[in-house]
């Protein structure tokens, strides 16, 4: 079953189950996908779901910090709830440790050094860790070991 078929059937549980706050999430989720499907005129792969996890989950993120600022706790925990939602459909992470290993095989890898060549480094990164890692741990884990 693809991680798409995945979250058309939780979908269709918290429907069922009358868990609205979970079946928003969902719903926006899959409102995601279905945008991009159109956009782009593509079947999208469970890599492609994935990104569109992290990115979503990104925002909201974004958002916590904006709402604790602005001292909006209810907000803050509708935004946390959502991203709990969201992080059932993430694969296993990454550890910082895992992430900083690969990241120094890559740079030893591509003969990369300093930091000009972070760039370069980043574009071999994104796509062997996406989905893996949270993309600003290995954006840490590139500037170290490009400084090291």
């Amino acid at each position: 079953m693809s991680l798409k078929d995945q979250i058309t059937e939780d979908m269709k549980t918290a429907m069922r189950a009358k868990d609205s706050a979970r079946l928003g999430t969902i719903r926006l989720l899959l409102a995601a996908c279905k945008q991009r499907e159109v956009d782009e005129r593509v079947v999208l792969d469970d890599a492609a779901v994935v990104a569109i996890v992290d990115k979503l989950i990104k925002q909201r993120k974004d958002s916590i910090e904006a709402f604790t600022k602005a001292q909006r706790m209810d907000l803050v925990d509708q935004e946390s709830a959502e991203v709990t939602v969201l992080q059932a459909y993430l694969p296993q992470r990454l550890s910082a440790d895992e992430v900083a290993t690969q990241v120094r095989a890559i740079v030893a890898e591509l003969g990369a050094s300093g930091p000009g060549d972070m760039g370069k480094v980043m574009g071999v990164v994104k796509a062997r860790l996406a989905g893996k890692a949270e993309m600003s741990a290995v954006s840490a884990a590139v500037k170290a070991a490009l400084a090291g």
